[in-house]
């Protein structure tokens, strides 16, 4: 009951059980002596009349009073169960308010072992990712050095190849030179040995030339030579005669013997004027200076 009702309320049946006493102790059933009146018989009457409607209006009030009594005491029992009820819902109240403060509390503590939790696992999450991104990037860092080592390994191997190669290359290349070498030096001796042998015969071709175009000059000499046997019998004359290429006597130089042959034959060297020579080069470079020696004939 709410409680600007319940003063006021309890108040008013406070007074009507003062009242109901006040009547209730009253001596109502004494009848008052009466007055002496010029005309007793009325006044009898009414107060008969008035015992009777106060007996009736007692018992009314007695009737009201125990209702009212009743009224109290099931308002005081309404008052005492509100009570017990409002204590009982403050109480709840404060339970319920104990526990919600209790809950707001272990809330409280759940939301913060929460977010700790949660910034535990953050943390986890964050390392994980980080180890993670270390281990990604060791192996690739690995992987890099790995194909990095192979490439060089692939690479020293391919250069050790080449250089194999080029050894091997080089071996061959020097073996063929020295075969290419021991060819040529094979085939130069051949090639000396038959041009040895070539101007061998070409020598002794030109050496057969010349005595043969020696012998020539003589015969032309002997024919163009003047000869006196008292003077000459016996006697000799050495030569040296300079030819161009087409047997035209150039120069006569005379050597050692007999003044008169070696005059005779100059004279008749002149009056001839060529002498034969032979066409081929080689022979004429070793008879374009010739020497001769001059023996007159009788």
């Amino acid at each position: 009951m709410d409680k600007k009702f319940s003063i006021p309320l309890l108040l008013s049946i406070a007074l009507h059980v003062v009242l109901a006493v006040f009547l209730f102790l009253g001596d109502f059933s004494h009848e008052s002596k009466p007055k002496p009146v010029a005309t007793p018989m009325e006044p009898i009457q009414a107060v008969a009349v008035d015992k009777n409607k106060v007996e009736e209006q007692v018992k009314k009030i007695k009737q009201k009073n125990a209702d009212d009594a009743r009224k109290l005491k099931e308002l005081e029992q309404q008052v005492i169960s509100a009570k017990k009820n409002r204590a009982d819902e403050e109480k709840r109240i404060k339970d319920l308010e104990k526990q919600r403060k209790k809950k707001e509390i272990e809330k409280k503590k759940a939301d913060s072992a929460a977010r700790k939790a949660k910034a535990k696992a953050d943390a986890a999450e964050k390392d994980r990712i980080k180890k993670v991104a270390e281990k990604n990037k060791a192996e690739k860092e690995a992987a890099e050095a790995k194909a990095k080592r192979v490439k060089e390994e692939l690479a020293a191997k391919k250069a050790n190849e080449l250089k194999k190669k080029k050894a091997e290359e080089k071996k061959r290349q020097e073996q063929l030179a020295r075969e290419r070498e021991l060819q040529d030096k094979l085939l130069a001796e051949q090639m000396a040995s038959e041009m040895a042998s070539r101007q061998q015969a070409k020598r002794q071709q030109v050496m057969t030339e010349i005595g043969r175009y020696t012998s020539l000059i003589k015969q032309t000499i002997i024919r163009n030579l003047i000869t006196d046997r008292s003077t000459m019998e016996g006697k000799s004359c050495k030569l040296t005669i300079s030819l161009a290429p087409s047997g035209f006597v150039t120069n006569v130089q005379l050597g050692q013997g007999n003044p008169t042959v070696c005059k005779a034959a100059k004279t008749a060297i002149y009056k001839a004027g060529t002498l034969p020579v032979s066409k081929d080069a080689d022979v004429f470079k070793e008879m374009k200076t010739i020497s001769l020696t001059v023996v007159p004939e009788f």
